[in-house]
C-alpha cells in the first residue's frame, strides 16, 4: 500500500467510541493528521480553518447530519473545497440511503462495522482513482457512474435509439 502519511483527514461521527476506532484503523496505516467533530457544523468550522485532503463522516449525526454536510461542501458558495472527496459511514445499508448519500455528492460508502480494510480500500479509491466531477442543473459532485463504456458514442443510451427504430420492449 502506498504511504498515507501525507494525508489530513476529517473525521465526523457524533459517537466518541466509533472516531476512536476509525481514528486507530487511520493510525494503523499510517495516517498521523486526522481532525474529529462530532457534528456536520463542527467539521464545516474545521474545513474553514484546516486544509484537509478528505473526510470520512457518518451519515445519521445532530443537528447537522452527513448527507447534508456533503450538500453544503459541494454546493455552498463559502465551500472550502468543493471537491473534497467525502467517504460516508453508516449502520445502514438500505438502499434509499445510499442513493441519498450519492446524490449528495457522496465521493464513497462504506457500512458500519467497518473494517481497517475497507476504509482503507476507499481512501485508495478517492486518492489514487478519482471520478472526474459533474456540475448539472441539480447535482455537483463526483460522476456517480462507475463505469465509462467505450463503445458510447453521443447522447442516447442504446443502438435503436440511433437509428429511430421502435423499442419492442416498452410494451
Amino acid at each position: 500500500m502506498a504511504s498515507l502519511s501525507a494525508l489530513k483527514i476529517l473525521l465526523v461521527d457524533d459517537n466518541a467510541h466509533m472516531r476512536t476506532i476509525t481514528s486507530a484503523v487511520l493510525q494503523s496505516a499510517g495516517i498521523r493528521l486526522v481532525r474529529e467533530a462530532a457534528d456536520g457544523g463542527a467539521a464545516l468550522e474545521i474545513l474553514r480553518q484546516y486544509p484537509v485532503d478528505l473526510a470520512i463522516v457518518d451519515f445519521k449525526m445532530f443537528p447537522l447530519d452527513g448527507v447534508e454536510f456533503t450538500r453544503l461542501v459541494r454546493n455552498s458558495p463559502d465551500t472550502a473545497n468543493p471537491y473534497l472527496p467525502i467517504i460516508m459511514m453508516t449502520g445502514h445499508s438500505e438502499k434509499s440511503r445510499i442513493v441519498e448519500a450519492r446524490d449528495a455528492g457522496v465521493t464513497e460508502f462504506v457500512v458500519k462495522p467497518i473494517t481497517a480494510k475497507a476504509i482503507l480500500d476507499r481512501i485508495q479509491a478517492v486518492i489514487f482513482h478519482p471520478r472526474p466531477f459533474v456540475k448539472t442543473e441539480d447535482y455537483f459532485g463526483p460522476d456517480r457512474r462507475r463505469t465509462q463504456s467505450p463503445n458510447y458514442k453521443g447522447p442516447m443510451r442504446r443502438a435503436r435509439d440511433q437509428s429511430g427504430a421502435p423499442d419492442s420492449s416498452a410494451a
